[in-house]
């Protein structure tokens, strides 16, 4: 089954769950949508920006440092409270081999702080790099910003108890949407997976593969 099989499983369980509430969501999927926040978002062919980010140890994680030693694989997720990041990120774990075989290294990008970054890491076992974009600086720099709407934000923390404002240690409400990049040796993007749709929009493992394989 694909990773948006099983993400579009999921989908019907939060909407069954969460009954009418659930347009909500979808609602403000259209919004961000509609505003054309992607527009603008790094695409195949263009130079990835250099960046440092720590991981969640707070050790310093250098994009030009990585990309001296191959490939690199860049997904960015929303935070260790959205089960749609962790589907996506266990996939990519599923699939770390075959990427370090092709001579690839895989990082994984949120706005959330450090320590949510342990956590997510040891919940769903992962043996990569995860980093944290404090204020989405790199986030913003691929285009790739938008900031909650209202009700989703008052959803998140009434019903879910989820402060995305704590978690990310500033309160923009700002959140990058999902994207996976595969850049080249240079920082040449060949590969770029951007969607809204945070649920059932994600890249599928083996397309990333198919990318590394491109390249090498």
């Amino acid at each position: 089954m694909s990773l948006n099989q099983v993400a579009a499983e999921h989908k019907a369980k939060a909407q069954e769950k969460l009954g009418e509430k659930f347009s909500i969501l979808t609602g403000d999927l259209d919004r961000v949508r509609a505003a054309g926040t992607i527009e603008g978002a790094l695409q195949a062919g263009q130079t990835a920006p250099e960046f440092t980010l720590p991981d969640a140890l707070g050790r310093e994680v250098s994009l030009k440092t990585l990309r001296a030693s191959g490939p690199v694989v860049i997904s960015f997720y929303r935070g260790e409270w959205c089960p749609f990041c962790n589907l996506e990120l266990r996939s990519l774990q599923e699939v770390l081999p075959q990427m370090k075989e092709l001579g690839a290294t895989l990082i994984a990008i949120s706005p959330e702080k450090p320590d949510h970054g342990i956590i997510l890491a040891e919940k769903n076992m992962l043996t990569f790099p995860v980093l944290s974009d404090f204020g989405n600086k790199v986030a913003r720099q691929f285009g790739i910003v938008f900031q909650i709407g209202q009700e989703v934000k008052e959803l998140s923390r009434n019903l879910f108890k989820n402060d995305i404002a704590l978690r990310n240690g500033e309160d923009s409400y700002e959140l990058p949407v999902p994207a996976t990049y595969v850049l080249d040796k240079m920082g040449v993007v060949r590969f770029a997976h951007v969607d809204v749709d945070y649920m059932t929009g994600r890249a599928e493992p083996e397309a990333v593969i198919a990318a590394l394989k491109a390249i090498v």
